[in-house]
């Protein structure tokens, strides 16, 4: 079995490093916080550095929360690149700058190493249940080493090109999933302000061309008032920015996705940062001076 290294034990990367342990991979764990106790029972090898990380594993995971925790995981102090050598993989599982992503890939290959970007849609739902969409960008020879690991975590495993377009798949999903988000919101709060059933109104639209997986699951969370956070407003208005930044850089103008940016701000300065990304219901209803509510 492959040694693999794992940097990022949060939310997401716990459960993600506890399938490859349970897959009986020898893992070697890192994180900014005591790596928690149960991925150790389950065997995992608790490592002080990243470095130290880098050394041991034949490939190493990354799923750190933006792009400059991605950069001084890499290049920092006792980072990645000061204990990878020739023939490893480096796999960032984070979701960052599509720009950065082709930099850091350039400098990791230039140790001898390969690099991919290989973010994941399906939140923390997903990477408990291995069932995640992976996009990878990077060689055809380090996707055919690594697709048998990322397996494990996901379902969906999709080499979408060179460095750097694994991240760009992502911007793109967050891009539809924050405009889905929006109309889901949208249409329930019209149904409710006009006196129907949000609830009943969101089972019969289940079935017509309306429906979507975020109909399914968030206008379920919209309905009940359950914005405890899978995926928080704070992450995706970082995934946003990535596209309003790109989009800048490609001259291109992307309205709806500024709009969406824009409400989600409105949940922040509401206290709303930590709120799932549903959440943004909340922005539309305070406009409105009405809450969606399942009666």
């Amino acid at each position: 079995m492959t040694n693999i290294g794992f940097i990022g034990l949060g939310t997401m990367g716990r459960p993600m490093a506890g399938h490859l342990l349970a897959a009986g991979h020898r893992v070697f764990l890192h994180d900014v916080a005591p790596v928690a106790s149960e991925l150790i029972s389950a065997g995992g090898i608790a490592c002080k550095s990243a470095r130290e990380v880098a050394e041991q594993a034949d490939a190493v995971i990354i799923m750190v929360p933006d792009t400059p925790h991605v950069e001084a995981v890499l290049f920092g102090k006792d980072g990645v690149a000061s204990g990878i050598s020739k023939g490893k993989i480096v796999v960032d599982m984070s979701s960052i700058s599509p720009l950065a992503t082709k930099e850091f890939a350039k400098k990791i290959e230039a140790l001898g190493a390969d690099y991919l970007d290989a973010p994941v849609s399906g939140g923390e739902v997903g990477a408990k249940a291995a069932s995640l969409t992976i996009m990878v960008g990077g060689p055809e020879r380090a996707f055919g080493t690594m697709k048998p690991i990322f397996d494990k975590m996901g379902k969906n495993v999709t080499h979408v090109g060179a460095n750097g377009d694994g991240q760009t798949t992502k911007v793109a999903n967050q891009i539809i999933v924050a405009l889905t988000i929006e109309a889901v919101s949208e249409a329930l709060l019209f149904a409710s302000k006009a006196g129907a059933n949000p609830a009943l109104v969101r089972k019969a639209l289940m079935g017509g061309f309306a429906s979507s997986r975020i109909l399914e699951v968030h206008g379920e969370r919209m309905v009940k008032r359950n914005f405890d956070p899978g995926f928080r407003i704070e992450l995706h208005q970082k995934d946003l920015n990535l596209a309003l930044e790109g989009a800048r850089a490609l001259g291109l103008s992307l309205p709806s996705t500024a709009v969406a940016q824009q409400l989600f701000s409105s949940c922040t300065a509401h206290g709303g940062k930590a709120w799932d990304h549903s959440a943004m219901v909340r922005a539309l209803e305070l406009m409105a001076g009405h809450e969606i509510a399942a009666s």
